[in-house]
């Protein structure tokens, strides 16, 4: 009998390269055999483009097939022969489908699994009660009954599947994690003549929450503190905001990066004194992790955010967490890190120590192998294994 563990991937998000660092991870232990089914025409709606399927690393084995409605994230499906044939090839123990508990991919998956008794993983984002159509009503409360690990974003998520009636093995954690070869601590943060740098990066839209920053600034420039913003991103927003910047008299001390490709983060991070993330809840959006915290805290970048959503479980520290649209208390956290460079630097180890012990695709693909143990001890106790082993 194979020893290894083989556990086939299927999900949109890693037809981009950069996104299957957890997978190469949990390939990289010598524990698992990692496969991948990924849509070979997956299309961004929102840019209108197509992505072709990047293959980085040789230990995932990947394959690929055309969805119907793609770019649509409940919506998408397989054909079904194809799933079957993919299945065949790569014979896994266990299916880790990482789309919403909604969506028709994972009620794809669902029938797969109740028909040959492998089990299922589901891995989602959602975190809001939404209207759903009564079909998927029906199809989330199916891959609920099939899924024995399901694995929520965030703890609103964990919440919500409690409260839909899930009652198996279930983990909080993010999809992926991050690359701390990419994002990684730089010796220092330049000059200690320089003005202090206050960062964000990320889309430029009103749900982001980026004018609590410029009305922060305002207030720590009636206090005579000396500082700059960078503004990191492209959206909608940006010709709102500019104006925002001018009517808090600050347009002078922001810094408009422009729209930044992620193996630019890293150059664009090392220059911030502080990440702020100031995103504000909408009726039908609140913050699902914010990645960009995790890869700013690998780099040793302080972070502040808002209470919306995840971020403050992602940051895990009181002070650092300000109300949603609350430029005071934004204001003060800034100012205490302006005029507390020991403080700064106490945060600085806080963060990288926060990410080692949660946030790395190594510490990610660990908890993953040891979720799928526990699953499969449970089950027949075949398969198992372990990290330390």
């Amino acid at each position: 009998m194979n020893s290894k563990l083989r556990v086939l991937f299927i999900s949109h998000t890693y037809v981009v390269g950069v996104n299957q660092g957890k997978l190469n991870a949990i390939a990289e232990t010598n524990k698992v055999e990692v496969g991948l089914l990924t849509p070979s025409n997956w299309k961004a709606l929102e840019w209108n483009r197509f992505f072709e399927v990047e293959k980085p690393y040789p230990k995932i084995k990947i394959y690929t097939a055309p969805v119907l409605f793609t770019g649509r994230g409940g919506a998408h499906i397989y054909p079904p022969w194809k799933i079957w044939q993919v299945v065949n090839d790569f014979q896994p123990d266990l299916v880790q489908v990482e789309e919403e508990v909604f969506s028709l991919c994972a009620f794809e998956l669902a029938v797969w699994s109740r028909l040959t008794g492998k089990p299922l993983v589901v891995f989602g984002w959602e975190n809001m009660e939404r209207n759903l159509p009564k079909p998927r009503h029906w199809v989330r409360q199916f891959v609920l009954n099939t899924a024995q690990l399901i694995l929520p974003g965030n703890q609103d998520g964990a919440n919500l599947l409690r409260q839909w009636g899930y009652t198996g093995l279930m983990e909080v954690m993010p999809q992926m994690g991050v690359d701390t070869s990419l994002f990684s601590p730089r010796l220092s943060e330049g000059g200690k003549n320089q003005e202090f740098r206050i960062g964000f990066l990320g889309r430029l839209v009103p749900e982001k929450g980026i004018d609590t920053i410029f009305a922060a600034a305002r207030l720590l420039r009636e206090r005579s503190l000396k500082y700059q913003i960078i503004i990191c991103g492209s959206g909608s927003y940006e010709e709102s905001l500019r104006q925002e910047a001018q009517k808090q008299q600050i347009a002078d001390l922001v810094i408009w990066r422009g729209s930044v490709r992620h193996e630019q983060a890293p150059e664009e991070l090392s220059q911030f004194h502080v990440l702020v993330l100031p995103s504000r809840t909408t009726d039908t959006w609140k913050e699902q992790f914010g990645h960009v915290l995790i890869e700013a805290m690998a780099m040793g970048v302080p972070i502040v955010g808002s209470n919306s959503g995840e971020i403050a479980n992602v940051i895990g520290q009181n002070d650092l967490v300000f109300p949603e649209g609350d430029a005071h208390t934004l204001a003060a956290i800034l100012e205490k890190m302006i005029r507390e460079p020991n403080w700064r630097q106490e945060l600085r180890n806080y963060v990288i120590s926060r990410v080692e012990q949660h946030y790395t695709h190594e510490r990610i693909a660990e908890r993953l192998i040891n979720l799928w143990n526990i699953l499969l001890n449970q089950n027949k106790g075949e398969y198992a294994i372990s990290v330390n082993s």
